[in-house]
């Protein structure tokens, strides 16, 4: 809620000077503009007379920790393991809420992103995979499964009522089920030699905290403690670290102690309370009752709430406005001056064309063949939208950066190329996805 509405209450001359970068960060082209900044700080930064001040702070030693339990690695995988573990968490709360409530909780709403998103990771995967037969680098088919939301849908607001509401709901459910299929491609293709023991002692963590949802531990104190532990757990195990956030993501609790009926009638109790304590002249720093009718109110509206929604609401900011443009800035510095040397052309290739071509002709070909056994397009809906949507979903980037990094972080000549490569086919989807998008009738749902 905009500070705006609290204008009743007094607003401060420092509320006032701030409003109006709260309202830049709350824009949904935000995050996205602050991911293009970051990419091109990267790029400029890797190709300057400094590039060696890049790759030397990413590569400096940090340690955590101290003795036996001590923690050293270079900045750069402190990056990639430890905060991207974090935005790996939101993620997992998204995938979480989306199939309790949201567009994937039925199976007549889940079938068409579900289909499309299985289309649009299986023909980039395939066609990469052709293109690289044979070749060391095979191994980075999992490249272009990917869709960046937060630039997908940075572009849908830029469109604005051009776009319907329905197409916006699919690119978002398309872009949980991909990070559904990548995270699984991460966990049982782009592992180390797994310990067990490590791998035991990080399910035991998970149990856990699954245990302590079913007692009703609602505390994010605990949880964190749980969260780190299986972090810790997981990477000494080989599976990489990233994984457990999403595996403690399923384990956060998604009820609410009290109804609507039951919120309605406290709240309403509690409000009484303190318009019955606030004589004239009373303030909260001295009237007791005001201040216990406040601490009430507190804790009736967490019980109303569900430990899920607070972290969603308290996270994204800091994964949006800082983790992923950190991520951008760490990864996507390339030295261009030497092109895309030979050994990494083929990788080069197989990640352009499947975010640019295999992404949105798997996504369109699952859309008409669902289509074709159903009732047709939703209303407001053109084939057009879905075009221009599956072109969309061909912006790799964060999570395409990712895996890469994954597949030839050991190889810095196919790493360049393929990091290369997602960068330009990431830039061609999106102006491609926007500029079929902005030349479709404009939507008169009345959704939109």
């Amino acid at each position: 809620m905009a500070i705006r509405d609290f204008v009743a209450c007094g607003v401060e001359p420092i509320e006032q000077a701030l409003m109006p970068f709260q309202e830049f960060f709350r824009s949904k082209t935000t995050s996205g503009v602050l991911l293009i900044v970051s990419a091109l700080t990267a790029l400029v930064w890797a190709n300057s007379p400094w590039a060696a001040s890049y790759d030397g702070l990413w590569q400096t030693e940090f340690t955590v920790g101290f003795g036996a339990a001590a923690l050293s690695k270079p900045v750069i995988l402190w990056v990639n393991d430890g905060l991207m573990a974090l935005f790996f968490f939101v993620v997992g709360l998204e995938i979480k809420r989306e199939f309790l409530v949201g567009e994937l909780s039925s199976r007549s709403q889940a079938v068409l992103p579900i289909a499309a998103a299985i289309g649009g990771m299986v023909v980039p995967a395939s066609l990469f995979a052709l293109v690289n037969l044979g070749e060391p680098s095979l191994a980075g088919w999992g490249i272009p499964m990917a869709t960046d939301i937060a630039f997908a849908l940075g572009i849908l607001a830029l469109l604005g009522d051009r776009v319907p509401y329905q197409i916006k709901i699919f690119l978002t459910a398309v872009a949980i089920v991909d990070d559904i299929g990548s995270i699984l491609v991460i966990a049982l293709f782009y592992t180390a030699d797994i310990s067990f023991p490590m791998l035991g002692a990080g399910a035991a963590c998970l149990a856990l905290a699954f245990a302590a949802n079913r007692m009703g531990v609602r505390s994010p104190v605990f949880y964190a403690l749980a969260g780190c532990l299986l972090w810790f757990f997981v990477l000494k195990s080989g599976v990489h670290s990233t994984v457990a956030g999403v595996l403690m993501a399923l384990a956060i609790p998604a009820r609410t102690r009290c109804d609507a009926e039951a919120f309605s009638v406290n709240a309403a109790r509690v409000l009484r309370d303190y318009r019955d304590a606030a004589g004239p002249g009373e303030s909260v720093l001295t009237n007791g009752d005001m201040h216990s009718a406040l601490l009430s109110m507190q804790r009736i509206v967490a019980r109303a709430q569900t430990p899920l929604q607070r972290l969603v609401h308290g996270l994204h900011p800091l994964v949006d406005y800082i983790i992923m443009p950190l991520f951008a800035l760490a990864n996507a510095g390339v030295a261009l001056s030497g092109g895309i040397q030979a050994p990494a052309a083929p990788a080069a290739l197989g990640t352009a064309l499947g975010l640019v071509l295999g992404k949105p002709a798997g996504i369109v070909l699952m859309v008409l063949l669902i289509i074709r056994f159903s009732e047709g397009y939703p209303r407001g809906v053109t084939l057009r939208h879905f075009v221009g949507a599956g072109m969309l979903g061909g912006i790799g980037f964060t999570m395409s950066l990712f895996i890469a990094t994954l597949a030839f972080g050991r190889d810095p000549v196919l790493l360049a190329g393929a990091k290369t490569a997602v960068l330009g086919a990431s830039l061609a989807a999106g102006l491609g996805g926007f500029l079929v998008l902005r030349g479709a009738p404009r939507s008169r749902s009345p959704n939109a």
